[in-house]
């Protein structure tokens, strides 16, 4: 199968630069499946597993919202964080995920109603990508 380069960077680090079969991004308008030659595009992301097909296997990460440059040969992931199954504590995810349900019940202002969303997102896709992958 024909490959292509995706890089994945994050604030702090340049978490994944490698030649891939295989993309699947979670945009704005639900799942994309990326192969090589794909047609250009700029896309949001959001809060989702992002699935690589390298060498014939699967593997994923958590990521958090971002955009994808997608080009013939290539893909850009810009991301607000990017972790490997093994990279996640699913004490401290599933602690996160509590905390955010309590918010989601006593959160006064429509900013805590959205970012205890986003935190109960994080902490859901975490917790289901070190699951899947242990």
């Amino acid at each position: 199968m024909s490959t292509f380069r995706l890089d994945v960077v994050t604030p702090n680090r340049h978490f994944f630069s490698e030649e891939v079969e295989m993309v699947i991004i979670r945009g704005t308008e639900g799942d994309l499946g990326i192969l090589k030659g794909h047609y250009p595009m700029v896309t949001q992301l959001g809060i989702a597993r992002l699935k690589i097909k390298q060498a014939g296997q699967w593997k994923e990460a958590a990521i958090s919202s971002g955009y994808a440059e997608v080009k013939e040969n290539y893909i850009m992931i810009v991301t607000d964080s990017a972790e490997w199954p093994d990279e996640i504590d699913i004490d401290r995810a599933a602690a996160a995920m509590e905390r955010a349900k309590d918010r989601l019940k006593h959160g006064p202002t429509d900013l805590d109603l959205v970012r205890a969303e986003a935190a109960l997102r994080r902490a859901i896709t975490r917790i289901d990508v070190a699951k899947r992958n242990h």
